[in-house]
């Protein structure tokens, strides 16, 4: 069988792709992330295959399955949430599979922060403004390198989206402050697409009480950013050369100044 790692999409299951519900409707084995995956997803596969909940599995068990249905044809559909190259511990599972010599193939998906961004009706890249979006998170159970220190990732203001660590919401904006400035917009996303999605909107003075109340611990993206001053006010950036009428690309001759 060929593995295929699939990224459902932040929770909307609408938001996963044509290529990822055609591999799960053809699948003879899924596998999916059930403490975060959309139950909805399976669905779209044949009622009478086996479906197995990695949340109550170890990397063994999970190998075990790869393992053992090798020789067979067909597809193993491991399915992961918003997009398996983000936080999504498949790499030790590719090299499980290149190891054994099992073919396998990732299929992207839609990642909570493209969600977020979306919800909010936000660009993270504003000409003028910020052209870097960093994803990050706070160490926890998992280690962050030194070298991603929150305070180092922030020293030029980028664009910063934060996973896994809304729990440390306090500590974030003690951080953040001095860098970002106190008045910095700030806007947490909790379950972004899901159905209760929720969106709060405050600054880096006041975000980690606003969580505090409304009783926010997990599933909810942090993110931070001149950008987000669209959020709350008109402001100045820049428009994008792309529509310009005087800028000139291969597609289109601009005009000039008279």
């Amino acid at each position: 069988m060929k593995v295929f790692f699939i990224g459902a999409g932040p929770g909307d299951p609408e938001l996963i792709t044509l290529k990822g519900l055609n591999c799960i409707k053809k699948a003879d084995i899924i596998i999916y992330a059930g403490s975060l995956v959309n139950q909805e997803i399976l669905q779209y596969g044949s009622p009478q295959i086996p479906v197995f909940d990695s949340s109550g599995m170890d990397y063994k068990e999970i190998c075990r399955i790869y393992a053992e249905n090798r020789e067979k044809e067909g597809i193993i559909a491991r399915i992961h949430t918003g997009d398996p190259s983000v936080y999504g511990a498949i790499q030790e599972q590719i090299d499980f599979c290149r190891g054994e010599n099992i073919p396998w193939e990732v299929i992207p998906g839609v990642s909570s922060f493209q969600a977020a961004a979306a919800a909010i009706g936000q660009e993270l890249t504003l000409p003028g403004v910020s052209q870097t979006v960093v994803l990050s998170r706070i160490s926890g159970r998992t280690a962050v390198p030194e070298k991603e220190s929150l305070e180092k990732i922030a020293a030029s203001r980028p664009s910063l989206i934060l996973f896994l660590s809304i729990s440390q919401i306090e500590k974030i904006c003690a951080v953040l402050a001095p860098i970002y400035g106190e008045n910095t917009i700030c806007v947490i996303v909790y379950r972004a697409s899901w159905p209760d999605e929720q969106i709060i909107m405050g600054t880096l003075e006041d975000m980690a009480v606003r969580v505090e109340k409304a009783g926010i611990t997990r599933q909810a993206l942090i993110m931070v950013g001149e950008v987000f001053r669209a959020q709350k006010e008109s402001f100045f950036y820049e428009f994008s050369k792309l529509y310009d009428p005087e800028y000139f690309h291969g597609w289109r001759k601009g005009s000039t100044k008279s």
